[in-house]
């Protein structure tokens, strides 16, 4: 189930704060590495990058995840993301509350680095 339309259909089928919350996401993420595609990583609608997930966003009932696909990239970000609930795996955070962009932008930029980085090695 890899349509490449999946983040668009995701974006598309949210309403309202939330919609512009993922889609502002999404929009920072294709801005920074414009060679994402769009794809489907660990059962979820995802950027991809060099066949790795870059980056995933979803609303939960609670609030919006962002999944880096990376605890380093992180944990690399902890102290400026000290006021958002952050797991190994995501950052949660409130449509009107969002990641300052110049976080975001270091999360996504880390995150295309280290892929980069694994892609070099082999």
């Amino acid at each position: 189930m890899a349509d490449e339309t999946s983040v668009t259909d995701e974006i598309a089928a949210l309403a309202g704060p939330h919609r512009d919350a993922v889609a502002h996401v999404y929009a920072r993420a294709r801005a920074l590495v414009p060679d994402a595609v769009e794809g489907r990583s660990y059962g979820m609608p995802a950027l991809r990058y060099r066949g790795s997930p870059l980056l995933s966003v979803q609303v939960t009932r609670r609030h919006i995840g962002i999944y880096p696909f990376s605890p380093a990239v992180i944990e690399e970000y902890a102290d400026e993301l000290a006021d958002y609930r952050v797991t190994k795996g995501s950052i949660a955070f409130q449509p009107g509350r969002p990641v300052p962009d110049d976080v975001l932008d270091g999360i996504v930029a880390a995150r295309r680095d280290e892929i980069d980085a694994m892609t070099h090695r082999h």
